[in-house]
């Protein structure tokens, strides 16, 4: 099975990431081999599944307005629209490479997937493109008020994703009086 985690910049993403290593992706440490012949054959144990981390962003649509005066601007020459890009796409592979690292350190391969796009249409999309067994998203905790205004990704990938999603909360914040 292929787990596709929507990896960000947010405190919601990493949790997400760091919950699905701890849940879903147990790694089970070897056996020596002298303990093995004395042990009964185990089943035979299904593959690990693969974990593709998968970061959206959207493409840059319009040109940089730097403003010179009241009710004018200039516009940003190609030259700075390319160095957003770049700055942007390396920004991306730079957040890639962290959650692999954190992968890594638990002993999880995964493969960093970066897709563009508007988040929560990409994140759909890229999971159905890959044949995602599971689609995890973490959540920012918003309420219903602030979720109908702001949007949500995890909301929209409930309803449109091809493949089961797993939105996973925030922690909660216990607080002492």
């Amino acid at each position: 099975m292929k787990v596709v985690v929507a990896v960000d910049d947010s405190d919601g993403s990493r949790h997400a990431l760091a919950w699905v290593l701890d849940h879903l992706l147990l790694v089970s440490p070897t056996t020596p081999a002298a303990d093995a012949a004395e042990q009964e054959p185990e089943p035979e144990r299904q593959p690990p599944p693969a974990l593709v981390l998968v970061h959206a962003h959207e493409p840059l649509r319009h040109v940089v307005m730097y403003p010179v005066g009241p009710g004018s601007a200039v516009y940003g020459a190609p030259s700075t629209m390319e160095a957003v890009r770049a700055a942007q796409a390396e920004n991306a592979r730079g957040l890639l490479d962290r959650a692999k690292r954190v992968c890594q350190r638990r002993g999880v391969a995964a493969e960093g997937v970066l897709v563009e796009g508007e988040p929560r249409e990409a994140l759909c999309r890229a999971a159905a493109d890959m044949g995602a067994g599971l689609l995890v998203v973490g959540s920012r905790g918003l309420g219903a008020i602030k979720r109908a205004f702001l949007g949500s990704v995890s909301d929209y990938c409930a309803h449109h994703a091809t493949c089961p999603i797993m939105v996973v909360k925030p922690p909660t914040t216990t607080t002492t009086s």
